[in-house]
């Protein structure tokens, strides 16, 4: 397992991250509702670079692209850190007992202490095959999206990123990729993973009722963006609030800072 970050703890109650008056003091409102925006139809691996293009906006997109996938998820991680705070908090369930349980951790839980190198060949041997592979980056992951399924998907992101296949002393194309061993595959995928071990953190928990324990993925993709549109919504219903007993416009209502929005709303509530 690469990236396998420690046990979690499990909380009764707490509030979720996505203050409308937090995310603020780090990008503008304004900017953040168009990253939002724009990110409404996009799919997972283009939010991806939505997300963050914002926190890099001197970064072509291009550039973006070519990180290595654990690159990309450390500085979403950061960004997620600056617009939200350290601690992370979310809901599942327990595969044992079926209890709802919470868990609350840190940043620097799932964060792991290796950066990959984008530029690497990965190499290894097994049953008279030789392998060469790069690890791949989101240019890869966009080509996927049209895979009918999770072996097809890995199938895919295997034959994009060998960059030499040899059997039994003799270089084989890309195509030769079809008739290589199941086992040979799996091996692939975990040599690029241990690689780059940022983009799959693993997260151990174990449920405080039954005492079941299991792994699952964490996704900070996924855990950010459900945040931001729970922020924008949040946010969206402050300005429809003001807007309506002020008069004022939308841009004026962003352009204010976090505390005089929060007076205005509380004076309103009284």
């Amino acid at each position: 397992m690469n990236g396998t970050m420690n046990e979690v703890s499990f909380s009764s109650s707490g509030s979720p991250a996505g203050d409308a008056n937090t995310a603020a003091h780090y990008i503008s409102a304004a900017k953040l509702l168009e990253v939002w925006e724009r990110g409404q139809h996009q799919v997972h691996a283009e939010k991806a670079l939505t997300l963050l293009a914002a926190a890099h906006p001197d970064a072509s997109r291009e550039t973006l692209a070519t990180l290595t996938i654990g690159e990309r998820d450390a500085g979403l991680i950061a960004l997620r850190e600056k617009l939200f705070g350290s601690q992370l908090t979310s809901l599942t369930d327990c595969p044992g007992c079926g209890e709802r349980l919470e868990l609350s951790f840190q940043v620097l839980d799932i964060r792991t202490n290796s950066t990959a190198d984008p530029d690497a060949t990965l190499s290894f041997s097994r049953s008279g095959y030789e392998l060469q592979l790069r690890i791949p980056n989101s240019l890869d992951l966009l080509t996927l999206s049209g895979c009918a399924s999770p072996e097809q998907m890995r199938a895919k992101l295997l034959e994009q990123c060998v960059r030499r296949i040899t059997h039994r002393g003799r270089v084989k194309s890309a195509e030769h990729l079809k008739q290589i061993p199941a086992e040979l595959v799996e091996l692939a995928i975990e040599r690029i993973g241990a690689a780059d071990p940022q983009a799959d953190v693993e997260v151990n928990l174990r449920c405080p009722s039954c005492q079941h324990g299991w792994q699952t993925g964490f996704d900070i993709v996924s855990y950010l963006w459900t945040e931001l549109h729970a922020w924008a919504g949040q946010l969206l219903r402050e300005v429809h609030l003001l807007a309506s007993n002020y008069g004022w416009r939308e841009s004026d209502i962003l352009s204010m800072s976090p505390q005089r929005r929060r007076c205005y709303l509380e004076m309103l509530a009284r």
